[in-house]
């Protein structure tokens, strides 16, 4: 079997689950289910038999029980019996440990299921830990589980755990989310120095290892200075997975380790909490120091009910939090059902955002639009951020407490954005909710330097080495915040959940009564085009008969005539009011067809056609610069005819009546404003201008149909251009169009 050598590229997966080799303190056989022939044996056998243990590999169990002088206890079957599949297929029922006896030494058999083999682990009873457990146990778990808060039942814990295997220090050890470790509770002997308080660094207890502390709840090292004792197969022979072994041996960095510490002896069992490795609790003995089977199941159960206890009890500080919390949720939900405009209901009122969390401060990124309350970045900042989370967000929720050695740029602004909470309300969109919490400056006291140091070795390469000095070492750690519990994430979820709700059932209004509106445009559309088109027929008939009767019946007196001329005025203004109704409707039919435009050829056009139509009197009509637009041609014609021929109209009374039309170039738009001297607009109708059939008050005496500026801003609008106005009544009106370049 080749050896794994650690280095600085391998540390975090060097295979300690297959070492090949247990500790010396017991010995190990393994059997294979399939053909009940022995796989694997630990070299140690041999100090039963007195023979090289090799001999056994491939033989049946039976042949090396009739070597050894096992005396099994109670079980009414020999260990062959116990460790054979019966002729129903089954497995026979075993429950650890076996009492057994061999030569008069009583030791215990702990039988593990593991793949295709059977572990059946042998290590003696003789234990340093001789209490009565039964007794022991229930005095510990009532003392621990009366503990008023979690710092008192770790104190107790590791108290209770320290009588019962009497170790020389008994610590509780809680990871971080980077794998670092720190001790929150210590049960000692006097002469110790303390390390309640110390940090660990996560390379102390490297990746692998903490996948199997979640495996195999209890690990004990008896004597870092015992030689191992090898495995033994046959050649070739893959090397057997120990996971479930509890003899297995342990890492030579991991031995160096605690050399370097002066620890001879280690106990570890494990805490695990909502399916994680929460901690170790973690027990040094300064002299060799074994525990037997029994003595660490005791302890493990403990482990577990401090496991439960512990989850129990975040979950119950998780809940107190999060109703306080959740009562902002609820007052926010009864906002967004109440307001149409959703930045309010999450920012505008006593409860807000802000109150979903304990940050410092939270930006709405929404519609296009920030929204900040309390301490945060800046909105270019916040708009940097967006982008960065847009690309990087790889779910719905994100959060760190390191937020700037993440995303360096937060670096600036680290001091009121160390932390960060973010939740996606569309990634299409960019829109997002972040919350912000402050830098918060750490001094961590590290047991030593946390930077493994690394040697040469003799090939000349650097080497992994475990660290030597455990002095304390003093770090401060900038660009973190306080990390975000679990009661603020989970406000944050439930929040987005109904705000996610809230925008899809409104998109969905806006969808039907865009699709209602859709239909009833095109109603509208066919309504105004048949109506139009059948009043001509009967208009064209009332005004030929009003002609005919002008002409032919000389008999008619001059009141009569005046009766006909009034219908036959009143039906060239239907006439007129016709056209221009389909003229309306059939913009929203019609395609635009974009040209590039000469301006001054077409306003000099119109201008020419106005005057002639209109036959003003005293009237300076000035044109200046004209610059080319693009658009379809005859629906700007249409614009210009209108808005000229109104500023010509409506300063007709002007002595001197004054009409100019110039347009200005910008870096992206063109500008033309169409200004005269005429009535101007009373501001109360502002509203109503572009409105179809709107006529204001002082118009009364100027032929019109209020049809013509309502085309105006609907071609306007189809060329993604502007339209508005400035005006004073009696002083004039200035008209503004604005075009895309």
């Amino acid at each position: 079997m080749n050896e794994f050598k650690v280095d600085l590229t391998n540390c975090d997966i060097e295979p300690i689950h297959i070492l090949g080799r247990i500790q010396s303190h017991g010995f190990l056989v393994a059997v294979n289910n399939k053909t009940q022939l022995i796989s694997y044996i630990s070299e140690n056998v041999q100090l039963f038999i007195h023979e090289p243990a090799a001999n056994y590999i491939g033989e049946r169990f039976a042949v090396l029980e009739k070597k050894i002088d096992f005396n099994v206890s109670g079980a009414g079957l020999t260990i062959s019996q116990l460790v054979t599949v019966g002729d129903n297929g089954k497995e026979p029922e075993i429950n650890n440990p076996i009492y057994l006896e061999i030569g008069k030494i009583p030791y215990f058999l702990i039988v593990t299921l593991s793949g295709d083999d059977k572990f059946l682990e042998f290590e003696p009873i003789t234990s340093d830990a001789q209490a009565d457990l039964q007794q022991t146990i229930g005095r510990s778990m009532s003392g621990i589980l009366s503990a008023r808060d979690l710092d008192s039942m770790f104190q107790k814990t590791a108290v209770e755990i320290k009588k019962i295997i009497k170790y020389d220090r008994v610590m509780v050890y809680q990871f971080s989310e980077e794998g670092h470790g720190k001790i929150i509770a210590e049960a000692k002997i006097e002469i110790l120095n303390p390390f309640l308080g110390l940090h660990y660094p996560a390379s102390d207890i490297p990746k692998q290892a903490r996948e199997l502390y979640k495996v195999n709840l209890t690990r004990i090292i008896a004597d870092v200075n015992s030689d191992d004792s090898p495995l033994l197969s046959t050649a070739g022979q893959q090397p057997l997975n120990l996971t479930h072994a509890g003899l297995r041996a342990v890492s030579p960095i991991h031995i160096q380790y605690l050399k370097n510490m002066g620890v001879v002896s280690s106990f570890s069992i494990s805490l695990i909490a909502g399916d994680q490795l929460w901690g170790l609790i973690v027990c040094h003995n300064y002299s060799p120091r074994f525990i037997n089977y029994k003595a660490r199941e005791a302890a493990k159960l403990l482990g577990q009910v401090l496991s439960s206890a512990l989850e129990y009890r975040q979950g119950e500080e998780d809940s107190e939090l999060f109703l306080a919390l959740n009562k902002g949720v609820t007052d926010i939900i009864e906002h967004l059902e109440k307001e149409d405009d959703l930045t309010t209901a999450l920012t505008g009122n006593e409860v807000s955002l802000r109150d979903i969390a304990n940050a410092s401060g939270v930006a709405l990124v929404f519609d296009q639009k920030i929204t900040t309350l309390g301490l945060t970045p800046t909105e270019e900042q916040i708009k940097e951020i967006a982008v960065w989370l847009k690309t990087n967000m790889p779910d719905s929720l994100y959060y760190t407490h390191r937020f700037p050695q993440i995303f360096f740029p937060a670096m600036h602004y680290s001091e009121i954005a160390s932390g960060l909470l973010a939740c996606m309300l569309s990634r299409e969109l960019g829109e997002f909710i972040i919350w912000f919490k402050p830098e918060q400056i750490n001094h961590i006291t590290w047991a030593g330097n946390p930077e493994k140091p690394v040697e040469m070795n003799a090939n000349g390469l650097l080497q992994m080495s475990p660290r030597k000095s455990f002095e304390k070492w003093t770090d401060i750690v900038r660009n973190t915040s306080q990390k975000w519990n679990r009661a603020e994430i989970t406000a944050v979820v439930s929040l987005r959940e109904h705000i996610v709700y809230v925008i899809k059932r409104k998109a969905n209004e806006i969808r039907r009564l865009n699709e209602l509106l859709k239909q009833s445009y095109e109603e509208l559309n066919i309504f105004s085009y048949t109506v139009t088109h059948d009043l001509r027929t009967p208009l064209s008939a009332i005004k030929s008969y009003a002609e005919l009767l002008l002409i032919n019946n000389k008999s008619l007196d001059d009141q009569a005539k005046k009766v006909l001329e009034r219908i036959n005025a009143c039906a060239d203004k239907m006439a007129l009011l016709i056209k221009e109704i389909l003229n309306y409707s059939s913009l929203g039919k019609a395609d635009i067809i974009m040209v590039p435009i000469e301006m001054g050829d077409m306003i000099n056009t119109i201008k020419t056609d106005v005057i002639e139509g209109l036959q003003p009197e005293n009237l300076q009509f000035e044109i200046g610069d004209t610059p080319s637009i693009t658009g379809d041609a005859v629906l700007i014609n249409q614009v210009f005819t209108n808005l000229i021929s109104n500023a010509v109209k409506y300063s007709s009374k002007s002595n001197p009546s004054k009409v100019s039309v110039s347009g200005i170039k910008k870096d992206k738009e063109v500008v033309y404003i169409i200004t005269d001297n005429g009535i101007g607009i009373d501001d109360k109708y502002y509203n109503l201008v572009f409105e179809l059939f709107k006529r204001m008050d002082n118009v009364k005496g100027f032929e019109g149909t209020g049809v013509g500026l309502a085309i105006v801003k609907r071609v306007m609008e189809k060329h993604n251009g502007k339209v508005w106005f400035e005006s004073k009544l009696g002083m004039g009106t200035t008209f503004y169009l604005s075009f895309e370049c």
